[in-house]
C-alpha cells in the first residue's frame, strides 16, 4: 500500500505552519528590533546550509529545517537579546546526536540493509522529528496553555510553557539514538509487544543498549533546553519524562500500526513527538 501520502500530510501541516509562524514574527522583530530577525535568520540559513553541505539532509529538508529552526527560536526570544538561550541550542542538540548516531557503526548497517541514505534526510522526515516542537511553541498555542486554568501559576515565569516543545524534540533525539546504536550494539533486539527476538532495524523492536542511549539522548536534549531557557529543574524532568514516554510509544506504534501497514514512518514519528507533548502537558496539569 502507498503511504507517501501520509509523508505528504505530515509536511501539508507542519510547513505553512512553521513558515507562517516565522515570517509573522520575522516581520514583527524586524519592524521592532532588527538584530533579533537578523540573528535568527541568519543562524537558522546557516544551520540549513551546514547540515546540506555535509549530507546529513537534502536541500528541501535543509530547507524544511531552517524554516522549522527560525520559527522556534523566534518563540522562545527574552529581552535582553541572546540567540544562545534560545531554543537553538536543544534543536543543535537534537541534530548533533541524530548525525553522530546515524554514522556511528555505518558499515555494519550497511551489512544489515539499515543504513540512512547517502543524501540523508528528506523533508517530511524532518517535519516529522521537529514539526510538532515548532507547533507546540508558536503563539497560539501559548497563549491557549497561559489561559488555561489548570496549569501552574508560575508556568510563564519558569518557562514551563516550553515543556512541550522540549519532549517533542528530546524525543525526536531519544528515537534516532536508539534505533541507530541498538543496530549496532546490544545484541538481538525483542518486539515491544511480545518480547520475541527479532533481526535489528525491525519495526518495533527495542534493545537495552538502545534505550539506554535513547534516555541519555532524551536527558542530553532536555538538559541543553533548560540551560539555554534558564528553566527550572521541573523543565528538565517534563521533558525528559515526556521523551522517555514518546520513545516506548513510537516502538509501541512501529510494532503494531506500523508493521500492518497502516503507518509508515514519517506519521510514526510525528505522532511519537505529539505523545511526548501530551505527556509533558498531563504533567503539568497534574502540577497545578
Amino acid at each position: 500500500m502507498d503511504q507517501n501520502w501520509q509523508s505528504k500530510l505530515v509536511l501539508l501541516a507542519v510547513l505553512p505552519f512553521a513558515g507562517t509562524e516565522a515570517v509573522l514574527e520575522c516581520n514583527w522583530w524586524g519592524a521592532h528590533k532588527p538584530s533579533v530577525a537578523l540573528w535568527t535568520l541568519g543562524l537558522s540559513a546557516l544551520l540549513g546550509l551546514v547540515t546540506w553541505k555535509v549530507r546529513a539532509a537534502t536541500a528541501a529538508a535543509a530547507v524544511t529545517g531552517a524554516l522549522i529552526m527560525a520559527s522556534l527560536m523566534f518563540s522562545t526570544v527574552t529581552v535582553p537579546y541572546d540567540p544562545w538561550h534560545t531554543a537553538l541550542i536543544p534543536t543543535l542538540t537534537v541534530s548533533l546526536l541524530a548525525y553522530a548516531a546515524t554514522h556511528a557503526g555505518r558499515g555494519r548497517k550497511e551489512r544489515l540493509g539499515t543504513a540512512e541514505g547517502r543524501r540523508g534526510r528528506s523533508a517530511s522526515q524532518i517535519a516529522a522529528n521537529l514539526g510538532l516542537a515548532a507547533m507546540a511553541a508558536s503563539s497560539p498555542v501559548e497563549s491557549w496553555l497561559m489561559n488555561f486554568r489548570w496549569l501552574p501559576y508560575d508556568a510563564a515565569a519558569q518557562n514551563l510553557l516550553f515543556a512541550l516543545s522540549l519532549a517533542a524534540l528530546a524525543e525526536a533525539a531519544a528515537d534516532t539514538v536508539s534505533s541507530e546504536i541498538g543496530q549496532v550494539v546490544g545484541g538481538r533486539p525483542r518486539l515491544i509487544t511480545s518480547f520475541k527476538a527479532v533481526e535489528p532495524g525491525r519495526d518495533g523492536a527495542v534493545s537495552l543498549a538502545g534505550s539506554l542511549a535513547g534516555v541519555f539522548a532524551a536527558a542530553s536534549v532536555a538538559g541543553a533546553g533548560t540551560w539555554a531557557l534558564r528553566g527550572s529543574w521541573r523543565l528538565f524532568w517534563i521533558g525528559s519524562a515526556g521523551a522517555v514516554f514518546g520513545l516506548f510509544f513510537d516502538s509501541l506504534l512501529g510494532a503494531t500500526l506500523e508493521e500492518r501497514g497502516w503507518l509508515n514512518n514519517d506519521a510514526v514519528n510525528f505522532l511519537s513527538t505529539a505523545s511526548a507533548a501530551g505527556f509533558a502537558l498531563a504533567m503539568l496539569i497534574a502540577m497545578r
